[in-house]
């Protein structure tokens, strides 16, 4: 079958002006993701926010009842106690000054990092390293803490940082295709509350404004945001 043909193939069926129920879509989303590999649940967020100002800024966590089905590879700075901790915990890579330097090195082979709140003037030098990949640790999405046990077991867990882009836009991963349908839905359920939980004081009128669905090669599925709520 040739790309154009299995492309029209997964969009059959799929009215692209319909807001779909959010059952619905994920069934669509399922059925259509037929890649030879467990494909990743996408769900994209269109929200009525500028970016540009600091009061209409979105960022946050959202903890995913049934995990994201990837493994995080989890790096802490930690000294002493904090460092054993975390290393009991599952952490990936534990260090301090060490650390600093592989990452200033250019090797960072994490992908969520959390920081005791000591080492954060040395973490701090990272910045412009960590900050454009989305890994600076912050307190307001729990990155930065002393509690690194459950840190590490959130990141290795279905926590998932969420953070908007210029156009308004948040987008994450939310399963895998070989979850169940209803693993998925609840986990774009927590993770939308989450998003609209962190609806910042500056945004006006519509928040929430279109949201959809799709896998890593499928079609994408409108959703109807008033069947997000779990009632």
């Amino acid at each position: 079958m040739s790309a154009g043909k299995r492309t029209s193939k997964i969009r059959d069926g799929i009215d692209r002006d319909r807001l779909y129920p959010l059952t619905d879509a994920v069934r669509m989303v399922k059925e259509r993701a037929v890649a030879k590999f467990d494909e990743t649940i996408e769900v994209a967020l269109n929200l009525g926010v500028d970016p540009r100002h600091a009061d209409q800024m979105v960022r946050g966590v959202a903890n995913l009842p049934n995990g994201s089905g990837r493994s995080a590879r989890v790096a802490v700075f930690a000294r002493g106690d904090k460092a054993e901790e975390a290393k009991k915990a599952g952490a990936d890579i534990v260090g301090a000054e060490d650390l600093v330097d592989s990452v200033q090195k250019g090797e960072i082979n994490f992908d969520r990092c959390i920081a005791t709140p000591d080492l954060m003037p040395l973490v701090g030098r990272l910045g412009k390293i960590l900050g454009p990949r989305g890994l600076m640790p912050n307190p307001k999405v729990g990155t930065v803490t002393n509690d690194v046990t459950q840190a590490v077991r959130d990141a290795k867990g279905g926590a998932v940082e969420f953070r908007v882009e210029k156009a308004g836009i948040i987008h994450a991963g939310v399963g895998k295709a070989s979850f169940t349908a209803e693993a998925l839905t609840e986990n774009i359920r927590a993770f939308t509350d989450a998003v609209s939980k962190a609806k910042p004081s500056g945004a006006k009128g519509t928040y929430l404004k279109r949201v959809a669905l799709t896998s890593t090669q499928g079609a994408g599925v409108r959703i109807d945001p008033a069947s997000l709520s779990a009632s």
